[in-house]
């Protein structure tokens, strides 16, 4: 409490203080020159700024909604793409599309395409259908799906043992499809019966089970009458729709038709595929990836006219081409020096690491310290190179002359450090060292496959099975232990291992050793700046009305050339439901590096995984089999530990050479099982592209102790040779 009675501390002496701070009072403030209250006013300018500042930021949002929301509902926006997906074996899937097919429609007509245009809705809509038991049909079109509508019948609810409207296949693909990411979703409920109140009570317990598995704006609609169809069309079209983030930085185009054109060389031709554009504008000398092919080269962009609108209306300015009554709006022709190189590999060049030639002062230099440089040799095995010697520990104890008394024979190799030369090198013995090396990477790895079942009886092969369940298992209970071999010593089997101090914080050089075939992919010097530039120059290029692009929203026939024949045939057969999907690549993304990915096993899948195992990867809209080298996730650390295998219950990191591709993007594992379709193995996100990351591959050698005290201890079985007693000793 302020008042007459509060404390009125001393004040300080100004015996030390400047005669200028002591008649500061007396001057006046208008002299100085500072003005009275600039203080007051500085922090109210500064208020004013901040507040203008949010004030911006918030009318960039609100125009950045609005113009989403105008495409997304205008008459001149993408049809919306519902994709009806089963959850059970008694949901039926198909009654439902065609229900709903006519009932946007507005009539009972004879329907020739899966989208139609609504003129009471003022909205235009297209319905694909999942296959139920297909889990790679299922995720292809949920990547393409504005809404995702699962369907349940209510007859599972009582009819089942456990009365849960998800079966095993619906509960799988609900995990692949929350892995891949969710656009915004619902769920149909078929065989309801009349009766109000027994309509209402299965319809709650249908909410009830479903509402745990799937996002919380997710509307629950049934879908027996047409005065149902009639609310879900009503509210789907003021609904705001949300999809994942990977796919909304990316052109893409699904496929309303798909046709082939003969090329002009002998098993290649042109993929012409139309449909709306979405998500981005698509520039004609832009990339392109096809879905189940690869990456390809624009050959032309064609505007047509749109073949579903919403209203009616006569355009002067369309012309006919050909017999199939096409009418073009606009044509985009690649231009030959912006155009977009089909770049895979680097093409390295052998000179890029030469040196220039010394000058004679600094020959004169390096000779006269070369030879006053003492000479110093030291004892090695034969077959130890020059960097590995250097990782040698030298000891300084008076038990290096005993080693080298005790090696009479001189079994091993002399370097000289003054001039680095080699004498009495064995050619066999430098073989023997990479053979059983060689050997030893196979089993610590557990080897790539097991081998060709088509030789392999059905014994030898449930026997292989089991050898590789219990190496799994080892390898989870007893991480990198290995048992020191008898037969070879363990620094000839040992040879390419090295003693570090700490893993952590010891150096080693990403780019030691490394073959000449590595400088073909590519690396980054700063890959989040190099991906802010790309999505910089894709926000131009959205912004801005180029010549050569394609607007969002349009009907566009898209001539992809280079295409082969037999993987072109695939894609437009007739017995093919699936739509042919051609997503727009951003810049570096056609190009192979090594790609990080965090991954965690899947629950459902028990079976172990080995590194350098073929597994199918689904990244985004790519797909392509892969062998992925697993390894710790060390956040503090360089340095990253192989794993031989994937365990359950923890995320790795899986290390492969793929494309590409900027984050954040899903990944789904699948694995190939003979006769079977596909199953989920694993799933993930990309982390980081870098081919400087470092894994190594640890071994801890074991054995049996029989006497410990406080600083010593006697092992036993962990050496059976002196000589490997003595070069371990350093470690």
């Amino acid at each position: 409490m302020a008042g007459a009675r509060s404390q009125v501390n001393k004040p300080h002496k100004t015996r030390f203080a400047s005669k200028a701070s002591r008649h500061s009072h007396k001057i006046d403030k208008v002299r100085s020159g500072k003005p009275a209250g600039s203080h007051r006013a500085a922090v109210k300018g500064a208020r004013a700024a901040r507040l203008q500042h949010s004030k911006a930021i918030r009318d960039q949002k609100r125009a950045a909604l609005l113009k989403e929301k105008r495409s997304s509902n205008g008459s001149s926006s993408a049809p919306r793409v519902i994709v009806l997906c089963g959850l059970s074996s008694s949901a039926n899937v198909g009654p439902l599309a065609e229900d709903l097919l006519i009932f946007a429609a507005g009539g009972d007509e004879k329907l020739t395409s899966n989208t139609v245009a609504s003129p009471a809705y003022k909205l235009r809509t297209t319905v694909l259908q999942a296959p139920y038991g297909d889990l790679t049909s299922c995720m292809e079109l949920a990547k393409v799906a504005d809404l995702l509508a699962f369907v349940v019948s209510a007859n599972s609810l009582y009819n089942s043992d456990s009365g849960n409207p998800i079966d095993e296949f619906g509960s799988q693909c609900l995990s692949v499809l929350r892995a891949v990411g969710l656009p915004s979703t619902a769920v149909f409920i078929r065989d309801l019966p009349s009766d109000t109140k027994s309509k209402q009570e299965l319809k709650k317990a249908a909410v009830s089970f479903l509402s745990p598995e799937l996002p919380e704006d997710c509307r629950f609609y049934a879908a027996e009458t047409k005065d149902d169809l009639h609310m879900f069309m009503r509210l789907f079209k003021e609904q705001h729709l949300s999809s994942p983030h990977w796919r909304n930085q990316r052109p893409y185009v699904m496929s309303e038709e798909a046709c082939i054109k003969p090329g002009d060389s002998m098993g290649l031709c042109t993929l012409l595929v139309s449909g709306y554009l979405r998500a981005h504008n698509l520039s004609v000398n832009q990339l392109v990836h096809v879905s189940g092919a690869g990456d390809f080269q624009l050959g032309q962009i064609d505007i047509l006219k749109d073949p579903c609108p919403v209203s009616e209306r006569k355009n002067s300015d369309v012309m006919d081409s050909d017999d199939n009554q096409i009418q073009i709006i606009d044509t985009f022709v690649p231009d030959p020096l912006n155009q977009e190189p089909l770049l895979v590999e680097n093409i390295p060049d052998p000179l890029a690491g030469e040196q220039t030639w010394p000058t004679e002062a600094e020959m004169e230099e390096a000779y006269e310290s070369n030879k006053q440089r003492k000479v110093v040799k030291r004892k090695l095995p034969r077959g130890t190179s020059e960097y590995q010697a250097a990782w040698i520990v030298d000891d300084t104890d008076d038990e290096g002359d005993d080693s080298q008394n005790d090696n009479p024979d001189g079994a091993g190799m002399v370097i000289d450090e003054k001039d680095h030369s080699e004498h009495d090198s064995d050619s066999s013995d430098i073989d023997a060292v990479s053979h059983f090396t060689e050997k030893f990477d196979q089993e610590t790895i557990g080897g790539s496959e097991m081998g060709d079942d088509e030789n392999l009886t059905k014994e030898q092969i449930e026997e292989d099975i089991k050898r590789i369940k219990e190496s799994n298992a080892d390898d989870e209970e007893f991480p990198d232990e290995v048992e020191t071999p008898l037969d070879v010593p363990a620094r000839k089997r040992f040879a390419k291992y090295r003693g570090l101090k700490s893993f952590r914080t010891s150096s080693w050089d990403p780019k030691e050793s490394l073959p000449p075939e590595y400088a073909r992919i590519f690396a980054f010097d700063k890959f989040t700046r190099t991906q802010k530039h790309v999505l910089a120059k894709r926000a131009e290029l959205d912004e801005e009305s180029s010549k050569d692009c394609a607007r969002i929203g349009s009907y566009v026939m898209l001539h992809v050339k280079n295409v082969p024949t037999d993987v072109a045939s695939k894609l437009c057969h007739p017995s093919r439901r699936l739509p042919v999907v051609v997503s727009g690549l951003l810049e570096h993304e056609s190009k192979i590096s090594v790609l990080h990915f965090s991954i965690k096993k899947h629950d459902s899948y028990e079976a172990p995984i080995r590194s350098k195992e073929p597994l199918i990867f689904n990244v985004g809209f790519r797909q392509f089999t892969a062998r992925p080298l697993f390894s710790s996730d060390n956040i503090n650390c360089n340095k990253h530990k192989m794993e031989r295998f994937l365990h359950h219950g923890r995320f790795s990191i899986a290390s492969v050479y793929a494309p590409i591709s900027f984050p954040p993007v899903p990944l789904i594992v699948l694995k190939n099982i003979d006769g079977q379709q596909p199953v989920i193995a694993a799933v993930g996100t990309l982390k980081s592209v870098d081919p400087d990351q470092i894994i190594l591959k640890k071994i801890v050698l074991t054995g049996y102790p029989q006497r410990v005290s406080k600083l010593k201890a006697m092992v036993r079985y962990m050496f059976h040779h002196p000589e490997d007693v003595r070069w371990f000793k350093a470690c």
